[in-house]
């Protein structure tokens, strides 16, 4: 028999206080009635003795002391899952939103998730496509990993997000089948959450997607549930029903700046910058759940994107991100000044676990040196640049030109492409040593001379056409 309580001892923004309350449990889901009529949802978030602070997912108005009945369920969030969710749109509560009624099932989760057992993971292999020659080419991403992109206000993370989920391949059309996306955006304007909507509905790609999406008028509490809400989903689809799942996760920031909102609410003491001392746990919590299961057909992967405010890489947002994470792509300004898209920094950036899902068998034997070598004549070319900027070009040595005359193109050819080119694996090495032939031979110090022979020596051929580089899963067979 379920105890209903009349009134309310404190309301403080979307928190409110709870007294006399018996077998109250942490994390679990209450019902809140205002004035008889308006029904809310909150979650306990804090219990000692008998109070309890609850925590109001659609915000306290219209609350009073007096004019509110709480009810406790006995049970946290949990969210009915079923393979129909693909193709599906829900807020950032997983209640939908695309007209299309309600998800019925008898499978239900707590979104909450429970801990993967380090002995029953299984390490990540093999690659997912995303047709972007920066990613695919120097910071592969490995399925069961994860993998944040660090941008900044005003890049286009947002356009390369959506460009992810339409290009996103198992480089198979037969393992296709069974690949989904899960997508979950956190405090977006609605702007933003249309272009998403609209973008994936027009290349088909809605199909293999479920979408979660938390506004920026929304409730500032939803948005610590979205990324749990989307995982649970994920899990149920990659676990459950054997599918490789890729979740995109944004923005991050709006998560972590949303628990700094509640904290301070609660009275907490702050850490850094102002965030509750817990942040890193949190972060760890979200991020852990990506990985491969032994005994398992499906995987996680995760890309969770985030603005690093002032583009400072040693916030606490990205610096906590990348103790978690096995690597990051960094958005760099200067790029998107000069119109690369995308403006994809790769000396920053990297893969941990791409050596493990590349070369032979994977991709392509010779996919590793050519991305060492790739790095390693990038960096150089940041140090002629910076001898040019002393000296002035002209006073430069003719292999110095030839470093300069190198990041000029990689710039344009390699890091740059539209926003609708999805280029296979064989293309973007081949765009890379159509680059690196642009060098002496004895420059090439990162691969092994028997490629060498292989591919510098070879003639040139014709570079496949914008059509080819176009197509669509069936370039990578």
């Amino acid at each position: 028999m379920s105890i209903e309580y009349l009134g309310l001892s404190e309301i403080n923004g979307p928190l409110i206080a709870l007294e006399g309350v018996k077998n109250a449990a942490y994390e679990e889901i209450v019902e809140l009635t205002v004035e008889g009529k308006e029904k809310k949802l909150g979650r306990i978030v804090e219990v000692y003795d008998d109070k309890a602070v609850i925590q109001v997912f659609a915000g306290s108005e219209n609350m009073s002391l007096h004019n509110t009945h709480t009810k406790l369920t006995g049970h946290p969030m949990e969210i009915s899952l079923s393979p129909k969710m693909l193709g599906r749109t829900f807020d950032g509560l997983g209640r939908p939103i695309d007209r299309l009624g309600r998800i019925v099932s008898d499978i239900k989760r707590n979104v909450n998730g429970l801990p993967l057992n380090p002995v029953t993971r299984e390490y990540p292999r093999n690659y997912i496509r995303t047709g972007i020659s920066a990613i695919d080419g120097l910071t592969t991403l490995i399925r069961g990993q994860k993998l944040p992109i660090f941008s900044g206000n005003g890049l286009p993370h947002n356009e390369l997000a959506a460009q992810i989920v339409r290009q996103a391949s198992l480089g198979d059309a037969e393992a296709d089948k069974n690949f989904a996306i899960v997508f979950a955006a956190m405090g977006v304007k609605y702007d933003v959450a249309d272009f998403f909507r609209r973008t994936f509905q027009e290349s088909g790609a809605s199909d293999h997607v479920v979408m979660f999406l938390n506004l920026a008028n929304d409730p500032v509490v939803e948005r610590l549930i979205t990324p749990k809400v989307a995982l649970t989903v994920a899990e149920y689809l990659a676990f459950d029903c054997n599918m490789h799942v890729l979740v995109i996760l944004t923005d991050m920031t709006s998560f972590a700046e949303a628990m700094r909102e509640v904290s301070s609410s609660k009275g907490e003491i702050p850490s850094r910058k102002g965030y509750p001392g817990y942040l890193y746990s949190e972060l760890a919590t979200i991020y852990e759940r990506a990985g491969i299961v032994e005994g398992v057909n499906g995987s996680v992967t995760q890309i969770p994107i985030l603005t690093m405010p002032n583009d400072d890489i040693t916030h606490p947002i990205p610096d906590l991100t990348g103790y978690i994470t096995e690597g990051q792509i960094v958005l760099d300004r200067n790029l998107h000044g000069q119109s690369v898209y995308p403006p994809i920094n790769i000396l920053p950036s990297l893969s941990r676990l791409m050596k493990d899902g590349i070369g032979e068998g994977f991709t392509r034997a010779d996919h590793q040196d050519v991305a060492n070598q790739l790095f390693s004549c990038y960096a150089k070319v940041g140090d002629a640049r910076a001898l040019a900027s002393v000296i002035g070009e002209d006073e430069l040595s003719p292999l110095d030109k030839k470093y300069l005359e190198f990041g000029k193109a990689f710039e344009i050819e390699f890091l740059g492409q539209r926003a609708d080119e999805n280029r296979t694996i064989e293309t973007t090495l081949d765009i890379g040593w159509h680059l690196l032939r642009m060098l002496p031979r004895e420059e090439l110090d990162r691969i092994d001379t028997k490629v060498l022979d292989v591919y510098y020596n070879k003639e040139e051929s014709e570079l496949p056409s914008e059509e080819d580089s176009t197509d669509g899963p069936s370039n990578a067979e």
